[in-house]
């Protein structure tokens, strides 16, 4: 930041009412009393008491008696939305087409949930509790008006409103725009906890950057990705602007050393660049519960203004709003194309800006309560989703030390004390590290505080472990390679509390080898286990109604929404016909919807009789997708084998793929291409049918996944054992009553363990066996499947499309060592494969495989992981709300 000390702003007095003096007999004769002055931003809980009772009680009752309530009956409903149709859209009766029912209809639930939002923050403050701070570069939050009237239990009455003004509220909910603010679990994962932390009435903010074109929108262009912009923010009635909640934030520069009155050395970051950071918040409503907390999200702006009057007027037209756009690089696209230098120099600036302004206003928050330091560990736990926000580690130790002038080791205290560090990868590409130069150049200060911190760290290792000099290289925050790295998965371990995997597996193998050492010099209990898990609210209830209705029939009311494990209840079902044939209803109802999609999207008729065979997650070569391509490049080969007669007697399949690839990654976008030229040869062929589709639905997200996922009877979590840290589409599919095909790794281990071996098609090499295997093929022998060479030699027979376009993706497993093991599991995967269609053929069977799948998933909900994290890691109590 700009300078020493934290900028002060100045909070000018609400302009929406006047202060005048406060007159009449609310006080004794001759006791003045002080000015009630409004702030935008809140008072702390010593202040709020003395500050309500300075308002005199004919405002303070009148103000009661005019408070907004919400809408209530459907009447109100309807009156609200033909108010904000008429009022705030300037439209009529005449010209309300879904767009504009839409956006009234999303504005008179918001009005609704902003009374709710009020009053929790205030019950927040009042309580003068511990708050959780979650800091995600990504929330996957999907639509919010079906999750906001689900929620608030208002969908009902909506529907009806609608009905009568004359709208379906299906095609109302498709109007909304999915807010592009991540790509991949680890957003949607973030976006769970948000809901489950409101509706079990924890305390607890989410910080993350407001992204203005999202990662990307992706279109299909003869088969390829090309990505473009997502103007998803055109219209957003869910966020607020906080135009006057600001940070100034500083990069580059020098630092200062000089020596306080008392001899104490400080550091100065000055000159440099200021960019500022402006607040959006967006409400984040719980289920069943009034609790409605905050996602404050940060923008980036120029700190000098937005336009150059001087150099406008002067002819320099292009320069005039320059600073403006280069700040708002900042916050314009989630995860730039980190290829190239300036790539990478924006992606550390991202993540400086968005920790640095999320814990100025922590501390902002903090200081209001007038407690001393040593207790921000008891106010504050701050959760760190992944490495991308471990400079808040750092940023807080400088603004205690640098800013707050606390004692070195006091500082590091509470730091330590505060932070908590999901880690989601054993990948080592995926273990974030910056370049010192680059850092250097960027962050001068932080830079000098991570040597300080791995000095302190090496120092006390070498105390513990005097005969191992070369465990300080192993755990090093600074790499010394060329160039050197700070590492930033270490830097994130060291100064946590508490460090969690996020599957069982996952958990034993960053204990077993990245962090192995860490283990050794902390001990096992900073080493923990929270497996992941999913809001039942969104993945069931809301992506399947028709089914959250049927369970509720049998368990007693919607009561498992709450609490997932009153779902095995349904076991007792599993013989009932009746309810079999329902079940079966739901999920060919939910399959004719996609295969609708399919066709008006694609072009492809599907036949929703088909097996749906799905693989929907970010395309990656370690999750796989070219597997599943590969086997079913097998299958079509073997099925153009067989005779018109025995053709008759196979299973028809539809081959479902969808996900986006990172704009840099191009092996990935290969895997795409590739998707798409098998599905261009075979959704053609006479002779195949409908015996196969192969499909790629473009610009996969999350409201996709809601009408994806209730129709799959088959999804594939295929990844290499031991590289998918948990993943949590497959416990979205099993919820909705479909089957699994997968590798033993991630939390695939615990939904076996949980719903039975019977009930899931496990294949392919174990975790332990992946290393020898890879060893083997670098330096050993390395054989390619047969099955898989008969793949290999269509696609360079051109009967694909030209085959040149594919021969990476063949060479990666014949010539560069098969790192994936996609041959080593190719037949393993058939195998398991031709198990599926013999046991889909038995539906009675198959449909009481999914009924006690479904049964048996009550712990996969992320209520569950919210419990453990507050109890294990934040140390953390639900606040008591009543009901209004």
């Amino acid at each position: 930041m700009a300078s020493s000390t934290l900028p002060s702003r100045q909070r000018r007095p609400s302009t929406s009412a006047p202060i005048v003096d406060i007159v009449g007999s609310v006080s004794p004769a001759g006791v003045s009393r002080p000015k009630h002055k409004r702030t935008y931003t809140g008072f702390g809980p010593n202040e709020i008491k003395s500050v309500e009772a300075a308002i005199p009680e004919p405002q303070r009752a009148l103000w009661t008696k005019l408070q907004y309530e919400g809408f209530k009956t459907k009447e109100e409903f309807e009156k609200e939305v033909v108010r904000h149709v008429e009022t705030t859209l300037a439209r009529s009766m005449f010209n309300c087409d879904e767009s504009a029912a839409y956006s009234a209809t999303s504005l008179a639930l918001r009005d609704r949930l902003i009374r709710e939002w009020g009053k929790t923050q205030q019950r927040q403050t009042f309580t003068d509790g511990k708050r959780v701070y979650y800091l995600s570069l990504e929330f996957l939050m999907g639509r919010a008006l079906d999750n906001a009237m689900l929620n608030v239990g208002a969908k009902s009455t909506a529907r009806e409103g609608l009905e009568e003004l004359g709208f379906r509220i299906e095609d109302i909910i498709g109007q909304e725009h999915d807010a592009a603010l991540g790509n991949g679990g680890l957003g949607r994962l973030a976006a769970c906890f948000l809901d489950s932390l409101a509706s079990l009435n924890y305390s607890a903010w989410g910080y993350g950057l407001r992204y203005r074109y999202g990662i990307f929108k992706q279109e299909i262009i003869d088969g390829y990705q090309v990505e473009v912009p997502d103007y998803w923010l055109d219209f957003n009635p869910w966020e607020f602007p906080r135009h006057d909640v600001t940070v100034d934030i500083q990069f580059y520069g020098n630092v200062r050393k000089s020596q306080d009155e008392n001899g104490k050395p400080v550091a100065h970051w000055e000159g440099g660049e200021i960019v500022t950071a402006v607040a959006y918040d967006v409400p984040i409503p719980g289920y069943d519960t009034p609790s409605t907390n905050n996602l404050r999200l940060w923008s980036s702006k120029a700190a000098s203004g937005e336009f150059d009057f001087q150099k406008f007027n002067s002819g320099d037209y292009e320069s005039s709003v320059a600073d403006q756009q280069r700040a708002e690089t900042i916050s314009a696209v989630l995860y730039p194309n980190d290829n190239l230098d300036r790539g990478k120099e924006l992606r550390l600036k991202q993540q400086y800006f968005w920790v640095a302004a999320s814990l100025y206003d922590i501390l902002r928050r903090f200081k209001k309560t007038k407690r001393a330091w040593s207790e921000f560990p008891d106010q504050v736990a701050i959760q760190l989703n992944d490495t991308h926000p471990t400079l808040a580690i750092v940023e807080l130790q400088r603004l205690l030390v640098d800013v707050e002038g606390l004692e070195w080791d006091e500082a590091w205290r509470i730091v330590t004390s505060t932070f908590g560090y999901t880690n989601h990868t054993v990948l080592p590409e995926a273990l974030e590290k910056w370049p010192v130069g680059l850092m250097q150049h960027l962050l001068p200060r932080h830079l000098q505080i991570i040597y300080d911190i791995n000095l302190f760290f090496l120092q006390s290792v070498e105390k513990l472990f005097p005969e191992d000099r070369d465990m300080l290289r192993r755990v090093s925050i600074i790499e010394e390679s060329q160039p050197k790295m700070v590492r930033m998965a270490f830097l994130a371990v060291v100064g946590s509390h508490k460090v969690n995997g996020v599957a069982e597996l996952h958990s034993d193998l960053i204990q077993t080898t990245i962090f192995k050492d860490f283990v050794t010099i902390f001990g096992a209990d900073k080493f923990t286990n929270v497996t992941n898990g999913i809001t039942p609210r969104r993945w069931l209830h809301q992506a399947n109604p028709r089914l959250s209705d049927l369970i509720a029939s049998k368990t007693g009311g919607h009561d498992f929404l709450k609490d997932l494990t009153l779902l095995n209840k349904l076991e007792e079902f599993v013989d009932d016909k009746e309810f079999r044939k329902e079940w079966a209803e739901i999920k060919y109802a939910n399959k004719v919807r996609l295969a609708k999609y399919i066709k008006d999207t694609t072009g492809v008729a599907v036949n929703p009789s088909s097996l749906f065979d799905v693989q929907v997650k970010r395309i990656h070569e370690y999750k796989r997708q070219q597997l599943n391509i590969f086997g079913v490049i097998y299958r079509y080969l073997k099925l153009k084998a067989l005779s018109p007669e025995e053709r008759k007697k196979q299973l028809p399949r539809v081959s479902i793929f969808g996900g986006k690839a990172a704009p840099g990654y191009w092996m990935a976008k290969q895997i795409i291409h590739l998707i798409n030229s098998v599905g261009a040869v075979v959704n053609k062929d006479p002779d195949i049918g409908d015996l196969l589709k192969v499909i790629f639905l473009e610009d996969y997200n999350v409201s996709k996944a809601e009408m994806i996922t209730p129709a799959s009877d088959l999804s594939e979590h295929i990844s290499t054992a031991g590289t998918e840290a948990s993943g949590t589409s497959n416990m979205k599919f099993v919820l909705n009553g479909g089957l699994i095909i997968g590798t033993c790794d991630g939390a695939n281990i615990e939904i076996t363990r949980e719903i039975g071996q019977e009930n899931i098609f496990l294949f392919g090499t174990l975790s332990e066996d992946v290393e020898d295997l890879r060893h083997a093929h670098t330096y050993g022998s390395h054989s390619i499947d047969s099955g898989l060479n008969e793949v290999f030699e269509a696609i360079q027979g051109g009967k694909f499309g030209d085959a040149n376009d594919f021969n990476a993706l063949i060479s990666a497993v014949r010539d560069h060592g098969d790192y994936y093991l996609v041959s080593d599991d190719f037949q393993s995967y058939i195998d398991t494969q031709k198990m599926v269609d013999d046991e889909y053929r038995n539906q009675d069977e198959w449909v009481s495989k999914c009924i006690r799948s479904v049964a048996r998933m009550g712990f996969f909900s992320s209520d569950r992981c919210i419990n453990e994290y507050a109890e294990g890691i934040w140390n953390i109590e639900p606040l008591v709300v009543e009901k209004s």
